[in-house]
């Protein structure tokens, strides 16, 4: 049993969702930056505009091992918005939709990196299973307890809820330590001097420990003569020897009497650098549900954010997990506290949004943020006086739809640049096309690249490519076919080259035209006699846009010539 691994079960556990990975389209014209701009400044968090799970494997390539904090306020499922579901399925949706999103979130965290969540009671416990499950039961830090209101709700039917958990994971809790607190007037309030020591004010701490060892498990005779010895099962954090140097140094207290177990006096002089945090979060410390309230009608007072966190909250995960610098995301970005906090401390940050309120709430509070007029929140406390700057994104549609007669084509919205760049994430490259290169459209490493074309290539062409591309370097070819040999004949004949079809090589990678995977109950899977039965799942059919299409004639990337 000691080794034994518990998982939860639910319905469809084992159906993972092949999710496309797509590419991520700024827009400029949302993208925000300060006119005044200074040395600390940051500029490039990202904002996206998406579904939040395709989000986060579009952020996968780039950002693996790269996220130090990552913080998500998922929708709590509490069966108001699963009332058409029974038999337990709501449940399960949840649990395969949130774990779907933690083994993603789990790749994107350095190794030192953090997972906070904030839940209820409704899922709490399912969710710390989950947890254990993905990131390992070891890696679980803490359940801190936030105290969202401080009223009780006199329509409450059963007892009034006044408190969320933050659940708090490592990715590797062995080298992570958290930041300290900074000390305030009620933590020093229990510091006092009733010995008069000319060191201080001081406060007594226990001497017991609970790693046993013989050496350190010894009887103490206090001033009075009364004989103590540690409880039992624990010993005393100091030799004998050191115990006595402690001693003459007036550093044991032994109770006015002489008649106290011993304790250690810690002088407040030699701790000011800070306190380790308690798990207990009460609304003075960290904010409550009216503050937040209130800090998000500052920048929209009409549409009131329905559930906000207060930035106080966020300032303690984000003081306790990062520093100046790292990188912070958000995929569940709600009014855009997260990224308005980090904004102020400092930190990079991403966030994602698939509701309106990324372009109603979210925006207009970061613009205020950025313009030093967002006097709420922690500003006062952090002297934030505005500055940095953010990028607009949007996700790409999905590459591959349906045409009129149901076979699968590229999405007449992409262009030519759109198309290399989804098809080199795809295949595992970095888009970066050369300046100088005509056939280099991305890199997988120093000597291996890919090239994009929705041409149709003959053996002269072919031969042309090899030539430039020479013996030190490969070439992973996407093209719409190639003509006049068999893909056997070019491997021997072109060694440093590798075909592939546009858009057979894909077809089967991906979820297509899979637009949202949110935690909406609009938007929830269809149950298996409901979904469509083919085994691709596209749209049953688009029309063509006219524009500057990656390919004007798509007819040439379904030719039966044979040469496969």
């Amino acid at each position: 049993m000691k080794n034994q691994k518990l998982e939860l079960t639910w319905i469809s556990k084992d159906k993972c969702p092949k999710l496309e990975s797509r590419i991520l389209l700024e827009d400029a014209e949302k993208s925000y930056h300060t006119q005044v701009r200074s040395e600390n400044d940051l500029f490039d968090n990202r904002l996206i505009f998406g579904d939040n799970l395709l989000a986060l494997r579009a952020l996968e390539q780039e950002f693996a091992g790269k996220v130090k904090c990552i913080y998500i306020d998922p929708p709590y499922n509490t069966g108001n918005a699963f009332e058409h579901y029974d038999n337990g399925l709501e449940h399960s949706i949840w649990l395969g939709l949130v774990r779907d999103h933690l083994e993603i979130i789990k790749r994107l965290l350095a190794d030192d990196g953090l997972l906070w969540i904030t839940i209820d009671d409704n899922e709490a416990h399912y969710l710390k299973v989950l947890c254990d499950e993905v990131f390992g039961r070891g890696n679980f830090v803490a359940n801190a307890i936030w105290q969202k209101k401080f009223s009780p709700q006199n329509d409450a039917k059963w007892l009034s809820d006044n408190h969320d958990y933050v659940l708090v994971y490592a990715n590797n809790k062995e080298i992570w330590r958290p930041n300290l607190l900074e000390r305030s007037e009620l933590s020093d309030g229990r510091y006092s001097n009733p010995d008069n020591d000319p060191r201080g004010v001081w406060a007594s701490s226990d001497m017991s420990v609970r790693t046993y060892s013989e050496a350190t498990d010894y009887p103490i005779t206090t001033p009075s003569g009364k004989i103590v010895n540690p409880a039992e099962s624990r010993c005393w954090f100091v030799s004998k020897d050191k115990f006595d140097e402690l001693v003459k140094d007036n550093r044991i207290w032994f109770g006015k009497t002489g008649n106290n177990v011993p304790s250690l006096k810690k002088f407040l002089t030699e701790v000011k650098e800070g306190m380790i945090s308690l798990i207990i979060w009460l609304h003075e410390e960290v904010g409550c549900n009216q503050d937040a309230k209130k800090e998000v009608k500052q920048f929209n007072s009409k549409d009131v954010f329905d559930t906000p966190k207060p930035e106080k909250l966020l300032q303690r995960i984000l003081h306790l997990a990062t520093n100046p610098g790292d990188l912070v995301l958000d995929s569940f970005a709600g009014s855009g506290t997260t990224g308005a906090v980090a904004h102020k401390m400092g930190r990079r940050w991403i966030m994602v949004e698939l509701g309106e309120h990324c372009h109603t709430h979210i925006i207009p509070r970061l613009k205020k943020v950025i313009d030093g007029t967002d006097q709420g929140g922690i500003s006062k406390a952090v002297n934030w006086q505005g500055g940095g700057g953010f990028r607009y994104y949007r996700l790409a549609p999905t590459l591959i739809v349906n045409d009129k007669w149901g076979n699968p084509i590229i999405n007449p919205e992409y262009n030519p640049e759109m198309l290399a760049e989804a098809l080199a994430k795809l295949e595992g490259f970095t888009y970066q096309p050369s300046e100088t290169l005509w056939w280099q459209h991305g890199f997988s490493s120093e000597r291996d690249f890919i090239y994009v074309t929705t041409q149709t290539l003959s053996v002269e062409q072919l031969q042309v490519l090899s030539d430039e591309v020479g013996d030190n370097r490969t070439l992973l070819v996407c093209c719409a076919a190639w003509r006049g040999i068999t893909i056997a004949q070019a491997a021997e004949r072109f060694e440093n080259l590798s075909l592939k079809k546009i858009p057979k090589m894909v077809l089967a990678r991906c979820e297509w035209g899979h637009d949202d995977y949110s935690l909406n109950i609009a938007n929830l899977p269809m149950s298996e006699e409901e979904s469509a039965s083919s085994e691709i799942n596209f749209p049953t059919q688009i029309k063509a846009k006219t524009g500057k299409s990656a390919v004007k004639n798509q007819g040439v990337l379904f030719e039966e010539d044979g040469n496969e």
